[in-house]
């Protein structure tokens, strides 16, 4: 079985996260949010992955050599962004003419793909979108399915709330219906090619499901992620919380919360209070200092006695002792009092 995972999006709502590191290369508990995303092709029998990025490329190599050939992975250089589906359109050659999964990146799920290939097969149809229902679709747009859950439509994102099934960006896909469109195009696959199909009358099945399901496009479903790791709200995942990484040291006289993940090396003193919080590598809250729903970038610190809520630091931001700081976003190398 074959994949296409979209990582070509330059992650701007986690910024300044992202201004160094790709957002499916940032680490999710224990690993990156890539690798999960690849675990769990694996476990449900996909051999051969293509990915391509013309956002910080070389990042990607070390962390696919690293990981070996589970599954293989050709890496396609995008010089230009070619959108979700002209990302795919691209390395149609590479991908045979059975159907293949498509999914974006920087999604955590633990999504019956199984189930979901069975169903494409069984119903016949040429296209199969997971479906995730939502209280909000505003952020959304809504998925229309007739009884039978085949796609009828493709509705804008609404202007007040309300609930709905929403495109939970995983697909299987036929490849003959997409030979028709340009390579090398900025296509866009949401907005462009499913109406199109629609229009032509193109079977496309709706595969809705209660798996877990969430987009990790800003701080605060970011954090909402580890939460829910932590919490064992993710089938196939099981954490010690709060997550104490290789290397990391907590003071005995420092108070962490359930939910906070701390990457390797990192450092939390005597006397601080961490909360609701990732820590990436090598960060440091120092003695007395106070940290609740926020990020800190590798090699971050916020100083002794400080206190940061609901931020975001960037690589090697420095916050200065006794500083008071809530809501901000500080860019790499940055320092505030």
């Amino acid at each position: 079985m074959k994949a296409v995972v979209l990582v070509g999006g330059e992650g701007t709502r986690l910024r300044p996260l992202t201004e160094t590191v790709p957002k499916p290369l940032l680490p999710l508990v224990d690993r990156p949010i890539l690798a999960h995303v690849l675990d769990h092709l694996v476990a449900h029998g996909v051999t051969e992955v293509v990915m391509s990025s013309p956002y910080l490329e070389e990042t990607f190599h070390p962390f696919l050599e690293a990981r070996g050939d589970r599954p293989t992975v050709s890496w396609v250089t995008e010089r230009e962004p070619l959108g979700t589906g002209g990302a795919i359109v691209s390395v149609l050659d590479r991908l045979g003419d059975d159907p293949f999964l498509a999914l974006n990146g920087d999604i955590l799920t633990d999504l019956d793909l199984t189930a979901m290939l069975d169903r494409h097969r069984s119903r016949g149809v040429a296209v199969t979108i997971a479906l995730h229902r939502v209280e909000d679709a505003r952020a959304f747009g809504l998925v229309a399915t007739d009884p039978t859950g085949l796609v009828t439509a493709f509705r804008e994102k609404p202007p007040d709330p309300i609930s709905g099934d929403v495109n939970a960006g995983t697909y299987v896909l036929d490849p003959a219906v997409l030979r028709g469109w340009d390579p090398g195009t900025y296509i866009w696959i949401e907005g462009e090619i499913f109406p199109s199909l629609v229009a032509e009358g193109v079977p496309m099945d709706g595969f809705g499901s209660d798996a877990y399901w969430l987009d990790l496009g800003t701080p605060e479903q970011y954090l909402r992620a580890h939460a829910d790791l932590l919490a064992g709200r993710v089938a196939g995942h099981a954490y010690d919380a709060p997550w104490i990484g290789p290397g990391a040291r907590v003071d005995p006289s420092a108070r962490v919360g359930r939910f906070v993940a701390i990457g390797p090396d990192a450092r939390v003193e005597a006397g601080a209070d961490v909360d609701g919080t990732v820590l990436l590598s090598g960060s440091v809250v120092e003695e007395g200092a106070r940290v609740v729903r926020s990020v800190l970038g590798t090699g971050a610190t916020v100083g002794a006695g400080a206190s940061l809520a609901g931020s975001v630091l960037g690589d090697g931001v420095r916050v200065d002792p006794g500083a008071s700081l809530d809501g901000v976003r500080l860019g790499a190398d940055a320092a505030r009092t």
